[in-house]
């Protein structure tokens, strides 16, 4: 039983978020054909010969890409042999085939428990806990089979995922390096190096050791993936498109085929070719995507079509906060559709529901909650169980298939969709007085999820001093998360006060956020969940974007969800030294 290899894909689309897919790691699939054949050979080599049979069928539906057989096979071999070890083994391989992680778990314990050879499944087991997002215990796990197997290619290169996915980019890199030097022909390593050196911003470092993989196994499609990320992010975008639809061709998995249509349709949207880009989003939906959010409604799914007119129409907010409010963009298109007699129910995340119950008093808005089980993603709005007056449902992106299919439905004359509160518009002005003189500018600089991966899509807070530094401007802190280091450093190394408003929590209080935004001449920053809110408000908004962003729809300057948005934009990816300086003298010339 060869060890199947974690990490050969370097960026899931399971959502589109403001930025070209993040650098993740997916697992391999444990039922590739190079497995399955070590798999039968262990069996032939069982003693117990009245569960082969039943065994050796339940791989050949495994091959077959049927995993509901092959459980099924497995199950009544372990009828005849509860204690069959590979039973148990083969059950757990059909089982997380199928995306039933928490059951296959289980089975891998079992086998572990009684396979004579521990240490292979130990490997197997640091897979599915990697993929279940328990990075260190999958780190301990490699290490365990690494003690009897320390030639291994694979664990070594799960292991240097599983080390990455911690943050331990500089560690990765040394167990890879050592590894490639031992064995420069392996195209996994080459590969996984790149996600390595992708997730720490050296992007076009990453597609030279992508296209190494690729010159030993033309045929990788994982890697040429990647490369195809790797070019969108670089707003190579025909490039990228060529990479995607070639890995598609060449991908086994059907998990695999849905995460890189879900990856074309950014490239998609990125290039403008609306409608064709909401069509292959659809693939987050399928369940047989492993990152799909299984949506708990009981009532028919919405179709592009539909006559909606004095229907009650359920729409379940998807993907980030931002994201929310970014696709609320076309409500009014949807209630215009309902019609009078029609009703739209609204489940988004809770934080946001005073804002959105304002800016649209005729709709429901509920708050929906998200649930974790056995592995998989469920979401649904409490408040809904039991309703029997839903006609139809969809989640809060697809409705963009009928209603924004291109640049042209988007309104040039609607600023702001989302209504603050004007009684405290009007504190927020009050109190911006103490904030010095001058303009009052807000400023953004990071996403509350900046991790190894997101941090290539922001510039380093010290490329923001000529920013801070434009005379005429009082910069406020709309920042949300722990950003005390930043403020320190611009009052200590520039001289520049940061002002921080009091008694609003900038990460909770949205409703709040949206006024302070409103009552400010300038919201300034990168794409975030505060930059969105004040940007679908109608403020006054300059958003700092990045090559290949989907956000922009294939225009070169502007956002049209929000048309009086000012984009700011590196010549290339990574060069924002040059870009901060552009903001600096377009602030200073306003």
């Amino acid at each position: 039983m060869t060890p199947r290899s974690l990490a050969q894909s370097s960026a899931s689309a399971a959502a589109l978020g403001a930025v070209a897919p993040n650098a993740t790691t997916e697992t391999d699939d444990a039922a590739s054909g190079a497995a399955l054949a070590k798999l039968e050979g262990a069996i032939a080599e069982l003693k117990a010969l009245a569960v082969v049979p039943m065994l050796r069928r339940a791989v050949e539906a495994l091959r077959a890409g049927d995993p509901q057989t092959g459980a099924e096979w497995a199950l009544k071999a372990l009828h005849q042999d509860e204690r069959s070890g590979m039973g148990w083994y083969v059950l757990a391989v059909a089982r997380e085939r199928a995306g039933d992680f928490t059951n296959s778990l289980k089975c891998y314990q079992s086998a572990l428990a009684l396979l004579p050879d521990q240490s292979e499944v130990a490997n197997d087991l640091g897979r599915l806990a990697f993929r279940m997002g328990m990075k260190d215990v999958a780190e301990q796990l490699f290490r365990r089979y690494l003690a009897t197997h320390p030639d291994s290619l694979e664990a070594l290169n799960n292991l240097a995922c599983a080390i990455r996915d911690q943050g331990r980019g500089a560690d990765a890199i040394e167990i890879l390096k050592t590894a490639i030097h031992a064995n420069p022909t392996d195209p996994l390593l080459w590969n996984t190096l790149g996600t390595v050196v992708c997730e720490q911003g050296d992007v076009t470092t990453a597609i030279t050791f992508y296209e190494e993989a690729l010159r030993f196994d033309p045929r990788f499609a994982k890697a040429r993936y990647n490369r195809g990320n790797a070019r969108l992010a670089l707003g190579e975008l025909d490039g990228a498109l060529v990479d995607c639809e070639a890995a598609m061709l060449d991908a086994t998995a059907e998990d695999d085929r849905l995460m890189m249509r879900l990856a074309r349709s950014t490239i998609a949207i990125a290039q403008g070719r609306l409608g064709d880009g909401w069509d292959d989003y659809e693939a987050r939906l399928d369940p047989n995507f492993a990152g799909a959010t299984l949506f708990l409604i009981n009532a028919p799914r919405w179709t592009p079509g539909a006559d909606l007119a004095g229907k009650t129409l359920v729409l379940m907010g998807e993907q980030g906060l931002g994201d929310e409010v970014l696709f609320a963009n076309m409500l009014p298109d949807v209630l215009d559709a309902l019609g009078p007699d029609g009703r739209l129910v609204l489940a988004v995340e809770p934080r946001l529901t005073p804002l959105f119950q304002r800016s649209f008093p005729t709709v429901e808005v509920l708050g929906h909650a998200t649930y974790a089980v056995q592995g998989r993603t469920y979401r649904g709005a409490p408040a809904l169980d039991g309703r029997r007056d839903i006609d139809l449902w969809a989640p809060l992106a697809s409705p963009l298939r009928q209603f924004r299919r291109d640049l042209a439905s988007f309104p040039t004359d609607r600023v702001g969709y989302l209504k603050p509160a004007p009684s405290r518009v009007a504190h927020w002005r009050r109190e911006l007085a103490v904030a010095g003189d001058g303009r009052k500018v807000g400023v953004l600089w990071k996403s509350m999820k900046l991790d190894s991966g997101r941090q290539r899509y922001y510039s380093p807070f010290e490329l923001w001093a000529p920013v801070l530094r434009t005379p005429g401007c009082a910069f406020v802190n709309i920042q949300y998360g722990d950003c005390e280091a930043e403020i320190a450093w611009a009052e200590r190394e520039l001289g520049v006060r940061l002002w921080t408003p009091e008694g609003i929590d900038l990460k909770n209080d949205l409703d709040d956020v949206a006024a302070l935004c409103a009552a400010l001449d300038l919201t300034l920053g990168f794409a975030n969940a505060t930059s969105n809110i004040a940007a679908a408000c109608g403020a006054p908004t300059w958003i700092v974007s990045v090559p290949g962003a989907w956000t922009r729809l294939g225009t070169p300057d502007r956002m049209p969800w929000y048309p009086q948005a000012r984009i700011f934009l590196p010549e290339a990816f990574g060069l924002w030294e040059a870009t901060m300086a552009e903001v600096a003298a377009a602030l200073a010339a306003d």
